[in-house]
């Protein structure tokens, strides 16, 4: 496990689906559900260590973005 992808695969194998529409939602909610599934033990240690990081560090990229103001993008089409 890598990736939020591969975080949301193995919930899908416990018939996990996550959309809240919100981006920090969705991995706060993914995060309750992989220690749901970790006190049922459903998953091991190691699993939900590892999903736990790759979660919490998407939600710190996603607040930092967030942070950020938006820069408006310019075209080539601007000023003719």
């Amino acid at each position: 496990m890598k990736t939020v992808y591969d975080v949301q695969q193995m919930l899908k194998k416990f018939g996990i689906f996550v959309y809240v529409g919100d981006r920090i939602a969705d991995l706060e909610l993914m995060e309750s559900e992989i220690k749901e599934l970790y006190f049922s033990h459903l998953i091991t240690k190691d699993e939900l260590h590892t999903a736990l990081a790759i979660i919490r560090n998407e939600i710190q990229i996603e607040k930092t973005r967030k942070a950020q103001p938006s820069v408006k993008r310019r075209t080539n089409f601007e000023g003719f």
